[in-house]
């Protein structure tokens, strides 16, 4: 029997994650199905908001594109929903409209988690942000051709990346 054929097996299940199992394949997925919206937000003058917080894992800051659980607050809720909300709450931006632009996985070797990549349009500062309760996240602003600079220097600060970053690299890189 091929491990896509096996039966699949809860190992350990938590609040948030359960460990599976399927034929010898081991991974984390998120319980009761959730999944995440991460946010391009890019301004009238070219300016991308990226957030800073730390991250338990990683035991340190992580840069990252604002993003939150869809369907956490509200079963059933919109991405467009949710990632509106996450966005303003994160970063104190809010945008007139929200396009999902495709779904993705970051690690599917490890994690069965996905995420739908959207891109905020029509921005407006309306708050601080900062995120909710004691999420402590710091908002950048930068303006897009100084993204690769400004991460540099982020990791010399010790600052983790998270790899949607690359998102935003990828002209650099290449």
């Amino acid at each position: 029997m091929s491990d896509h054929e096996a039966p699949l097996e809860t190992m350990w299940e938590g609040r948030f994650l359960k460990a599976m199992r399927r034929g010898r394949w081991e991974y984390a997925s998120r319980t009761r199905g959730i999944e995440a919206a991460v946010i391009l937000a890019v301004d009238a003058e070219d300016h991308v908001l990226l957030v800073e917080q730390y991250r338990v894992p990683l035991g340190r800051r992580c840069l990252e594109l604002p993003a939150g659980l869809i369907g956490d607050e509200e079963e059933g809720e919109a991405i467009e929903t949710a990632a509106a909300r996450e966005l303003e709450e994160e970063t104190g931006y809010r945008a007139v409209r929200i396009e999902p632009l495709g779904k993705f996985h970051a690690s599917p070797g490890m994690v069965s988690e996905g995420f739908t990549l959207v891109r905020a349009h029509g921005l407006t500062k309306v708050n601080d942000g900062g995120g909710a309760g004691d999420e402590d996240i710091t908002v950048h602003c930068i303006p897009l051709a100084q993204v690769p600079d400004f991460v540099a220097a982020k990791r010399a600060e010790g600052v983790a990346m998270d790899v949607k970053m690359l998102l935003l690299l990828a002209p650099a890189l290449l």
